[in-house]
This record gives C-alpha cells, sequence and structure tokens, in this order.
C-alpha cells in the first residue's frame, strides 16, 4: 500500500455500490440455501444424505480454489478501474449461468446416477469456481475502497443489508411461486425462479462496479513467483490467532443461520402444513435486521464489535432454546419467535464484514505485508465450509430422522417423529451454533476494542494517515 488516490471522497455511492455487490452474490447464495436441497429431495428424487455430502465433498475443492483465487487476486496488476473491482465484470455472467444451470427440472425423469452426477458438476462448478471467482475479489476490495475503520463499519453494514435485500426478495417471492395449493414444490417453477434470479444477480454487480471506487493502492505481491508459497501462507495463517478464531466463529454463525434458512424449506410446508408462511417468516427476518442494522454501528463504536456479538449471539442462543422447549403450535408464534434470534444474529451479521478487515489489518502488523486477497479467501473458504456443515448437518440429520423423498414427491405427508425431528434440528442446532459463536468471539477471539484501536493506530502511523 503506498499511498491514496486523488479521487473523490467515500460517500454513499461506494456504500449503495457495496451493497449491490452483495445483492448479486446472494442471489445465488441464498437460493442455494434455501431450495436447493428441497429441490434435489422433492423434485429430483435425491436422498437428502447424498445431497449434504456432495456439499460437503465440494468444499475440500475450495480448500484449493479459494485460496488460488485469493493469491491471484493479490498479484493482480492494478487497472484504472483498480485491483479488485475488475473481477466483477469478468465473472458476473459465469457465476450466473452457472446457478442457473444447477435447477433444471426437466432431468428429474432422468437415472438417479445421472441426477447425483449432475448435482456434483453444477455445484462445484457454481461454489467452487464461479462464485469464488467472483466473490472474493469483491469481499477483499473493502480494504481498497477506504483504510477508515468507520468507513469499513459502513461498508460491512451496508453489505449485510444487500444480503438481506436479496433474502427478502428470495424469501418472500420464492415459497408464493415455487409451491403449489397443497405447499408441494413445482420444479418448472423453480427453474423459471433460477433464472430471473440469475438475470438480477448480473444486474447488480454491473451497478456495483460502477458505482465503487477503488481509492487506496494496495500493491501487486508479483514477483515472479518468489513470495509466499500457498504451503507458505497456510502455515503462517494457523499461527494467526485472530484469523484462526474469525474462521472458527465464520463457521458456527454460518451453521446457525444456514440451518434455520435450509429447514424453512421443511418446517413450514411439512410441520406447519403452510408453505406461504415462509413468506411472513423472510419479512420477520428482515424487520429484526434492520433493527440490528440501526443499533449494531453505535454500540460496536462504543463498546467494540467483539464485544455486542457476544451479547447478541447469546440473546439468540436462549431465544431458540426457549422455542424449542415451548414449541409452539402456532406458526405465527412460531415466526415471531424467529423474528427475535434474528435480531441477535443480525447485529452479528452487520459487525462480521468489518472484523475481517480488522483481522487484515492485524495480519500486516504481525507479518509486515498486506495480503487482503489471501486473508479474504482463507475466511471465504470457512464461509463456504460453514455454508456446507449447516447443507451437510440437515441433510444426514434429515436421512437420521427418516425424511422420506418419495413420499413429499407424491403429497403423502411424512411421518408424526419425522416431523417432530425436524422441528428439533430447527431449533437446536441453530441455537448451539448462536452459543458457541459468543463463546469463540469471548475467549479466543483477540480483537476486542482496545486491540482494534492500538491496531488503527499504529498502521495510520506506519503508512502517513491522519
Amino acid at each position: 500500500m503506498n499511498g491514496t488516490k486523488t479521487v473523490r471522497p467515500f460517500g454513499i455511492r461506494d456504500k449503495v455500490g457495496y451493497l449491490l455487490g452483495d445483492f448479486g452474490n446472494d442471489f445465488t447464495f441464498i437460493l442455494s440455501t434455501m431450495i436447493l436441497s428441497k429441490f434435489y429431495t422433492d423434485v429430483m428424487g435425491v436422498s437428502a444424505g447424498v445431497i449434504g455430502t456432495i456439499m460437503m465433498l465440494a468444499r475440500f475443492v475450495d480448500a484449493f480454489t479459494d485460496v488460488t483465487m485469493g493469491r491471484i487476486c493479490d498479484r493482480s496488476k492494478i487497472t484504472p478501474a483498480g485491483k479488485f473491482k475488475p473481477w466483477l465484470l469478468r465473472m458476473c455472467v459465469p457465476v450466473a449461468f452457472a446457478s442457473f444451470l444447477m435447477y433444471q427440472s426437466g432431468l428429474a425423469g432422468m437415472s438417479t446416477g445421472f441426477k447425483i452426477g449432475y448435482l456434483a458438476v453444477t455445484y462445484i462448478l457454481w461454489g467452487s469456481f464461479c462464485y469464488t471467482g467472483i466473490n472474493i475479489p469483491y469481499g477483499s476490495m473493502a480494504s481498497a475502497i477506504s483504510a477508515d475503520p468507520g468507513d469499513r463499519q459502513s461498508l460491512s453494514t451496508f453489505r449485510t443489508m444487500g444480503g438481506m435485500c436479496a433474502g427478502m426478495v428470495i424469501g418472500i417471492l420464492l415459497p408464493i411461486l415455487a409451491y403449489d395449493e397443497n405447499s408441494r414444490l413445482v420444479g418448472s417453477k423453480v427453474t423459471l425462479a433460477a433464472g430471473v434470479f440469475s438475470v438480477l444477480a448480473i444486474v447488480c454487480y454491473l451497478l456495483a462496479y460502477k458505482l465503487i471506487t477503488e481509492r487506496v493502492v494496495v500493491e501487486s505481491t508479483n514477483d515472479g513467483g518468489k513470495g509466499p508459497s500457498v504451503g507458505e501462507m497456510l502455515k503462517s495463517a494457523l499461527s494467526n490467532r485472530a484469523l484462526i478464531s474469525i474462521i472458527a466463529a465464520s463457521i458456527v454463525m454460518l451453521l446457525a443461520q444456514l440451518t434455520m434458512q435450509n429447514m424453512a424449506a421443511y418446517i413450514f410446508p411439512d410441520y406447519y402444513k403452510n408453505a406461504t408462511a415462509q413468506s411472513l417468516s423472510t419479512v420477520c427476518m428482515m424487520v429484526g435486521m434492520v433493527v440490528a442494522a440501526i443499533f449494531a454501528k453505535p454500540l460496536a463504536t462504543k463498546f467494540g464489535k467483539a464485544e455486542v456479538s457476544v451479547v447478541s449471539n447469546l440473546f439468540a442462543g436462549v431465544v431458540m432454546i426457549v422455542v424449542w422447549v415451548v414449541k409452539p403450535q402456532n406458526v405465527w408464534v412460531y415466526i415471531a419467535f424467529q423474528m427475535l434470534a434474528w435480531l441477535g444474529l443480525g447485529v452479528f451479521s452487520m459487525v462480521s464484514w468489518a472484523l475481517i478487515t480488522d483481522v487484515i489489518d492485524y495480519s500486516e502488523i504481525k507479518n509486515g505485508v498486506r495480503e487482503d486477497g489471501s486473508v479474504y479467501a482463507l475466511y471465504s473458504f470457512a464461509r463456504k465450509l460453514g455454508q456446507a456443515l449447516a447443507a451437510g448437518l440437515s441433510g444426514w440429520l434429515l436421512e437420521w430422522i427418516g425424511y422420506d423423498s418419495v413420499a413429499a414427491s407424491s403429497g403423502a405427508g411424512q411421518a408424526q417423529s419425522v416431523l417432530d425431528g425436524i422441528f428439533s434440528i430447527s431449533t437446536l442446532v441453530p441455537a448451539l451454533g448462536f452459543v458457541l459463536l459468543a463463546l469463540v468471539l469471548w475467549f479466543w477471539y483477540p480483537l476486542h476494542k482496545k486491540q482494534v484501536d492500538a491496531n488503527v493506530a499504529t498502521l495510520n502511523a506506519k503508512h502517513g494517515r491522519g
């Protein structure tokens, strides 16, 4: 990092642009968490356990592609548009098209082996290559947009709001459009919805490219291959307490969050016999997240990002334990409890992306080299590992409780023991994740407010920033 370009000051244009970037990301990411497993069990007739296993195995591919993409970003040449932003143009169409390929209901009549192979190939193509190719540069770009911690917190908040907007659009429209009057999933409607969301993702990425400005110049680490190898980078990461602990926090956070989202496709149409209630659930989730967005930044500024995240996630964990104990039979009562849990999770979601920029700063102080792409790549891999764990665990637990995909596709319904199991998975797994997240941030993660402020002062002095 050798200085700052003479460009317009950081402002609302950058924030909105960064919001739209995650809006584009989550048009494919949230769609996969909400419906992919349900689509392959109920429409394609594939076992939930097999689906979960494929999603887990794909993450082993990510161990290579994420880190490699991070190194590519760090070694990329600086263009007039910046170092990271050009990847939005290069990868927006491939990631959208790869997402669309996963939801082809016209292949439902093919053999089971073909459908399993098709899911594996398209899921890896989308997640391990195309999504990696756009998400890592996008996430790394935050530290190049501004060096100011307050600006980065704003970017983190707006990024989360972008994901919320995508989640709201998908969460409200998909249950209404994709299910019939008997709460059965209609494959052709899912395919059409996936196509529409892919087009919207491309539009969001192009708008993000137009609005965002990279103003902090992050020099390329292209040194003819003499820089740290991937193995050396991973060895360094293992000794980086801040990075390893935030990776652990990310995994358990996504385990909680995505299990709630994954299981929504089962608890509403199967347990509560009300698929359209999932739409209202999404609205209530949005309300909880908006309230969190209002309070997250002032609370984080006063008490510290990690500190407020501990309290908010303990609150969310307690809420989900209460839901499991009470076991409300009214779907609207269940949704009200969920909204409280989303409020607790929302505070951490609003500051999570600012936490990784704190880790990048810490790594620069510790190692003497700033490698935004590599650090973010490891963080991104952890997030996708959390995604896979949530999908895999949900699939394996559904298999364990006896979920019958044949009965689901025929409309015959599930046994009561299976329905009770769906409820327990939907509540206890998120509760465990929330509590573990709070413990990791309090006892393991080292960058609490005092340390973050000291790191910012150190880097400001190093780079001559006022």
